[in-house]
This record gives structure tokens, C-alpha cells and sequence, in this order.
């Protein structure tokens, strides 16, 4: 039987979140942390990622266990938030031994958010410390926090026509195996109803009138084939985490965030663009045996709630 009620990435075990944002410049940081370790994979879609570590989660390289996933917003700048989380974890004696030090092992990844308010007020070091500090295994709040404080959709005829991102979090169990995810939701692109294909937040209608059989939002297709865009290089960017209790092997955790992508698929329209830096990292906290394909399906859903319900609580 399924339980996913009230269910976000921190009810799997082993999984804690804390989140910073700065509300007047519309930005902010979202902090995985797996005290324990965690075995880690990546998989980046888009084609203006901004990210740190994701070369380590490679399969044939030898780190398998990563302390901390860091969501930021900034763009390039908010990078330097995982400094912040590296201070905080060392401070907790969190990290991998290395005999004369634990280096905890924080990848990460950015979205680009400077257009939204702030473009000179980014998350640092010292927001990155604050979200770890207060990481908990409470329920994920959502909507426009942390990551997604200044997170957008359907930005194909600017910002001034795009709807309000945000951050979400969904998770699935089955018997003991929990998956679940967190994702920060900033596409070019349109966000849409899985279940029936109605667009819930994306490109803004001008003048607020339609027809009887229009939404309120023009379909980015629509202006793709009109060749109207005004999209901007790297002024995007969906990025996530999926976790799950499932024990998984390097390779396989770089599996199950390839799968993880499709939920990004079921929701975002178009997604992974030239426009767009698409990141999933996946977690593995723990011992519970599984097949890899039923992780992999159960995080496709968990992120493609997710992202429903990033812009459903802004």
C-alpha cells in the first residue's frame, strides 16, 4: 500500500532540510543534509548548468558517500553557499575521514534568479551555514522558499509575463521503501497537470482576457512557433534532489537520477533547453532492498509532484 499524505524528501530516513531565503532581494538556498552520508549520482539535462562536485558523483571516480546537496539560487555566485555548509558540517565533525580532517562532501547546484528582484544580493557562505545550522526532519515548507524564493516559469516572453516558481517536495513509500524528492522549479518553460496536460503556471496572457476555450496562459509552443522569444541564456534552471531508504550502489543512484528526469518531462514544457541547466542529484541513505527500476519509476512521480507543487503553494 502507498502512503505519500503529508509526505515530503525529509520522511526518508536519514534525511534532514534547512532553507534561507531573502525575501526583499528574492533568493535563497536549500540544504540536503545526510549526517550519515549518502551514496550519491547526478544527472544534468540542461545546457547552462551551474554546478560543484558533480564530477566526483561519476561512477569510476572513488568518493562514493556525500555529506550535503545545496540548491541555490544567485546563479554562478550562489556556488559559494556550499562553504558555508562545508563550515557548518566540519562543525558538526560531518564529513568524509581523511585522517588529519573530515572534508565534507557537498555537491551543488544553481539557478539563475538575479533578473527576479536583487541581481547584487546572492546566497553566500553565511546563508549556506544558517540553512544547514537549521536543517530538521520536520515536513519540507514549499512554495517561496529557500531555492525558490526567486524561482519563475514561463519566462519565453520575459520575466514581466512569467508566473511565480517556488520549491516543492514530495515522497512515496511502499512497504518500507521510501523515495522522495525536493525541487527547485525555475524553467523557461511552462508547468503543467500531469494528469491532464492544463497548464497550472507559465507565460501570463497581457491584458487578463481570454475566450471562452483559452487558460490564462499562452502556450510556450505557441510562441516558440511564432519565433517571438525573448528567452535569455542561462536566466532558468529546474534543479532537485531525489532520496530514497533503497541501498544502492554508485551507479545505481546515477541511474535513478537519470530516471528522475522523466518527472521533469511529465511537467515542464519544453524542458532541457539550450536556456535551461536541468540538474538531479539522488541520495541513498539506507539498506532497504530494492530493485533500482521501482526507485527509479517511484522518483519520476516524486519529482513531478514536487514540481506541481512548488508553484501550486507560492
Amino acid at each position: 500500500m502507498d502512503r505519500h499524505e503529508a509526505m515530503t524528501i525529509t520522511s526518508v530516513p536519514g534525511i534532514t532540510v534547512g532553507q534561507v531565503e531573502d525575501e526583499e532581494a528574492g533568493t535563497g538556498c536549500t540544504v540536503i543534509v545526510a549526517p550519515k552520508g549518502a551514496v550519491g549520482g547526478v544527472d544534468v539535462r540542461g545546457s547552462a548548468p551551474g554546478t560543484r562536485e558533480t564530477d566526483l558523483l561519476n561512477p569510476v571516480h572513488t568518493v562514493e558517500r556525500v555529506h550535503a546537496v545545496v540548491l541555490s539560487g544567485g546563479s554562478a555566485y550562489g556556488l559559494s553557499a556550499a562553504g558555508g555548509v562545508m563550515q557548518a558540517l566540519e562543525e558538526m565533525g560531518i564529513g568524509l575521514d581523511v585522517g588529519v580532517a573530515k572534508v565534507p562532501i557537498v555537491p551543488a547546484a544553481v539557478l539563475f534568479d538575479l533578473a527576479y528582484r536583487s541581481s547584487t544580493i546572492r546566497p553566500d557562505e553565511a546563508m549556506g551555514y544558517a540553512a544547514t545550522k537549521l536543517a530538521t526532519s520536520s515536513p519540507v515548507e514549499e512554495g517561496s522558499v529557500g531555492a525558490g524564493c526567486g524561482a519563475t516559469v514561463g519566462k519565453l516572453l520575459g520575466i514581466e509575463r512569467a508566473s511565480k516558481g517556488g520549491i516543492g517536495s514530495y515522497a512515496i513509500a511502499v512497504g518500507e521503501l521510501v523515495v522522495g524528492a525536493i525541487v527547485a522549479v525555475n524553467a523557461l518553460g511552462e508547468v503543467v497537470n500531469p494528469e491532464n496536460g492544463e497548464i497550472i503556471a507559465g507565460i501570463r496572457r497581457d491584458n487578463g482576457e481570454m475566450n471562452e476555450d483559452e487558460s490564462a496562459f499562452i502556450p510556450s509552443i505557441d510562441v516558440l512557433k511564432s519565433a517571438q522569444s525573448e528567452a535569455f541564456f542561462g536566466q532558468n534552471t529546474t534543479i532537485g534532489c531525489v532520496a530514497t531508504n533503497a541501498k544502492l550502489s554508485k551507479p545505481e543512484a546515477n541511474k535513478v537520477a537519470q530516471m528522475a528526469h522523466d518527472g521533469l518531462a511529465k511537467t515542464i514544457r519544453p524542458v532541457h533547453t539550450p536556456f535551461d541547466g536541468d540538474t538531479i542529484f539522488a541520495l541513498s541513505t539506507g539498506d532497504v532492498q530494492s530493485r533500482v527500476e521501482l526507485v527509479g519509476a517511484l522518483a519520476v512521480e516524486a519529482i513531478a509532484r514536487s514540481i506541481v507543487n512548488a508553484v501550486k503553494k507560492v
